[in-house]
């Protein structure tokens, strides 16, 4: 699973550079799908989801506006690219890290290291990719839910373009194919739903149970690479 939707308390110190790690990250993301299909947001539904991302973060109007141009050549830009690494951590789970990095010795360095120290071992591609499979989440808050009849409103999201809904005590998940999720996305939101996160992330096929004992250092392994610069998510086959 992502870990897109749990909160983390961070203290001050460790606070200011994670959010500069995001800004880097966010930045690069926008760079990178501007540069795809153009600096126009309205036209760019990859851009708009990276615009959208980097404003809830509270990245600044500038950075944003300077990732777009840096995008479509009107800055100057290093090389970016858009890689997945995989392995094993602890208890034989599999990982994937997703990362947008402008030096891919320096990401697989810091990578392997993070495996290494944490009880898991980098694998080579598709050693555990093929155990994942992209899906759009679109992922609706509980207390904007309050009042409403759940399995009406699942039935909503499926006809609004949700292949599946799911439910947590965070609220519901409307799950869609990766080229559907643009537009449910913004049929969700035009509906009244109040989006509280949205991506095309890696969600395991089959999950299994943790086990406090079989997995130790899974959790240090992963938050390892979520602190990295260049390490735009990371995904596992556990359920923490």
């Amino acid at each position: 699973m992502g870990r897109h939707w749990q909160n983390i308390k961070l203290g001050k110190g460790k606070a200011d550079a994670a959010r500069s790690a995001k800004f880097t990250i966010l930045g690069r993301a926008i760079t990178m799908a501007a540069k795809e299909k153009g600096g126009d947001p309205s036209m760019n539904s990859k851009l708009r989801l990276a615009i959208d991302k980097a404003k809830e973060a509270f990245m600044p109007k500038d950075n944003i506006e300077r990732a777009i141009k840096k995008g479509t050549g009107e800055l100057a830009a290093e090389v970016i690219e858009e890689l997945v690494y995989e392995g094993y951590g602890p208890g034989g789970s599999a990982i994937l890290a997703e990362s947008i990095t402008d030096n891919r010795n320096r990401t697989v360095g810091n990578v392997k290291n993070a495996f290494s120290k944490n009880g898991g071992n980098m694998g080579a591609s598709n050693s555990v990719a093929w155990m994942f499979e992209r899906k759009g989440a679109i992922r609706i808050a509980a207390d904007s839910l309050e009042g409403k009849d759940l399995d009406e409103v699942e039935l909503q999201l499926v006809d609004l373009g949700a292949d599946d809904v799911r439910r947590s005590d965070a609220g519901l998940e409307a799950l869609t194919a990766p080229e559907a999720f643009a537009k449910t996305k913004e049929a969700i939101e035009k509906a009244g739903f109040t989006v509280a996160d949205a991506d095309i992330e890696y969600m395991a096929k089959d999950t299994m149970a943790y086990d406090a004992e079989k997995h130790q250092g899974l959790e240090d392994l992963i938050e390892m690479l979520e602190g990295d610069e260049d390490v735009k998510a990371v995904y596992t086959n556990v359920q923490l």
